[in-house]
């Protein structure tokens, strides 16, 4: 067992309570305070900084009383891991699946989760990616302002929980991610700036003030950062991290903190033997986020595209407010298909100046593409997904684009099967003021994207919450049956055909007609053409003669030697080569 210890570089003497007791801790150098003798596994404690109040420890593994309450200590070593021949499948061939545990079962656990993932088998995932799990004030929430950054959320099930859904994945074949938050810390339940110089007022977020990354006293915030992403990876068994809005990261560092993160994970990846990924929210279109630490980049695995998204959904729901604005023509679709960013160093108009840079000779594996994320659906105002903006032809169209592209896609959560829940922001703050806050903020940010008309739903109602459950039941019926059948198919053709997982955008083939509305995909011995105009067209498929019909989104598409005939929203994956192996059509 290791002793107590707390960084407190300020603190003139620092006291732990134990149970009934309280002892002094001793200054070791460094900032840090240590107690002269280890604690029981299961103890409960917290610290008390210059005789002040009891804050629970930040680096807390385990919060069983909520964020404000004393921390309890967590021996991993006694869990029972059956995993010991485990290996993850490699990302850049993999089927991403996002999910938020507190909706995505009945039970919103992570024993709930468990009872779900045969399903995630049957469809053909690979990557169960899982929203933010540390530990957050109250029951109900995202979990993207968590505080408790060390501690797996009670309501889910606490660490052992987590433990046991990971390890029923990998029993799976499932690899997990995990999405992790350092661009800030929630506004409850955070002390952090109590113990020591963890944030700056020298930058500023979206969400206040930055983490201190490169000022005095960065180091050790930075192992902060480090050591909690190791213990996920480590003590958790995780395989890889999704790192929450990278280009919020404010560190003028000479070796910035994902670059030094990278380092590290590699460093227990060799120890452990288990190759573990590292994926960035980015809104930056910047390559050097994917390029290598030794070329002088940040080293990251794959990147999110918003890019790719913001160019499909525009293209089929015929939405231009907000960040909208910058798309809506199939040209930005054909782009971000061939070359992964369309704002590439060209001007965008939402941004009212020039925006990104190319990423000429990047892989399409470094890329994640989803016409559904959390993001995406959870911050329109009434929390509508895809199937409340289209039709399901579209749907299907939406799905074949993604799943076939160059790029790892991802699912969110029920999107296969078209699921009818909202996924509405929630939240289960206890202040008032805060929940006030809250509801002003959703109203400004809806306003901002162009949706002041419409009024959000309260995020601290419970209801808000409750709506957004899963209902499993519907992937029995029509149409969700038809769409999850569909999903399935193409996930297969993806996983059974290795040009469909050949990221070489340089030997894709685009080609598309903007009055006309189609677009084609050359993908190795396959062709892949839709149609998103509103009558049936005959499309010119290049490469030579299409011999054979693999699979098509509607029963009406038919060959006729090198053009294929499309109904509305269609979608069909032609075959070059009369010896490739296909489903029929």
């Amino acid at each position: 067992m290791s002793p107590l210890r707390v960084w407190a570089p300020f603190a003139r003497r620092v006291a732990v309570q134990l149970d009934t007791s309280r002892q002094a801790l001793a200054r070791v150098g460094g900032g840090w305070w240590e107690l002269d003798r280890p604690i029981e596994p299961g103890t409960d404690y917290a610290f008390s900084l210059d005789g002040g109040p009891l804050l629970p420890d930040p680096r807390a593994e385990r919060l069983p009383h909520g964020v404000s309450g004393p921390a309890r200590s967590v021996e991993h070593e006694r869990f029972a891991w059956s995993d010991a021949g485990w290996q993850p499948p490699p990302l850049a061939a993999g089927v991403v699946y996002e999910v938020h545990v507190g909706t995505f079962s009945p039970a919103g656990t992570f024993d709930g989760a468990i009872e779900r993932l045969d399903a995630l088998v049957e469809l053909g995932v690979t990557h169960l990616e899982l929203m933010p799990v540390a530990s957050f004030a109250g029951d109900r929430g995202w979990g993207y302002d968590g505080v408790g950054l060390f501690a797996p959320h009670e309501a889910y099930g606490g660490p052992d929980g987590l433990k046991r859904l990971v390890d029923a994945a990998h029993a799976r074949g499932l690899a997990v991610l995990l999405d992790v938050v350092y661009n800030h810390l929630g506004p409850s339940g955070n002390y952090l700036a109590r113990f020591g110089p963890y944030f700056t007022d020298r930058y500023h977020t979206p969400w206040g003030d930055a983490p201190n990354l490169d000022g005095p006293g960065s180091d050790e915030v930075r192992r902060f950062f480090c050591d909690n992403a190791l213990q996920w990876l480590r003590d958790y068994h995780i395989d890889g991290l999704r790192i929450d809005a990278v280009h919020a990261l404010l560190d003028q560092s000479p070796v910035h903190l994902l670059a030094e993160l990278r380092d590290e994970v590699d460093a227990l990846a060799a120890a452990t033997g288990r190759h573990r990924v590292l994926i960035a929210e980015s809104d930056l279109n910047d390559p050097r986020v994917v390029t290598p630490t030794e070329l002088g980049g940040f080293g990251m695995d794959a990147q999110w595209n918003d890019d790719f998204h913001h160019a499909l959904h525009a293209v089929l729901t015929g939405e231009r407010s907000g960040y909208y604005a910058d798309f809506g023509e199939l040209a930005q679709l054909a782009k971000a298909m061939g070359s992964g960013f369309v704002y590439d160093g060209c001007f965008s108009p939402h941004r009212r100046r020039r925006h990104g840079r190319t990423a000429n000779g990047v892989n399409g594996r470094r890329f994640v593409v989803y016409m559904q994320n959390h993001d995406q659906v959870g911050n329109r105002p009434g929390g509508e997904r895809a199937t409340q903006l289209l039709a399901p032809p579209k749907l299907m169209v939406a799905a074949g684009l993604v799943l076939l592209s160059p790029f790892v896609p991802l699912l969110f959560q029920g999107e296969e099967w078209g699921a009818s829940s909202p996924f509405l922001y929630f939240t289960s703050y206890s202040d008032p003021e805060l929940v006030r806050a809250v509801r002003e903020g959703r109203r400004r940010d809806c306003a901002a994207q162009g949706w002041s008309a419409t009024n959000p739903p309260d995020p601290h109602e419970p209801a808000s919450f409750e709506r957004s459950r899963l209902d499993w039941s519907e992937r029995e019926r029509e149409p969700h049956a038809t769409l999850l059948e569909w999903h399935r198919r193409l996930i297969h053709l993806r996983r059974t055909w290795p040009e469909l997982c050949d990221g070489r955008l340089d030997r894709m083939g685009v080609r598309f007609d903007e009055a006309e509305r189609w677009l084609t995909l050359e993908r190795g011995r396959l062709r892949i053409a839709c149609n998103l105009g509103a009558r049936p067209q005959v499309v010119p498929v290049d490469g030579g003669e299409v011999l054979d019909l693999v699979i098509a989104s509607h029963a009406d598409v038919r060959i006729e030697g090198g053009e294929v005939g499309l109904p509305p929203d269609s979608l069909a994956v032609l075959a070059t080569a009369p010896e490739a192996c296909h489903e029929p059509g």
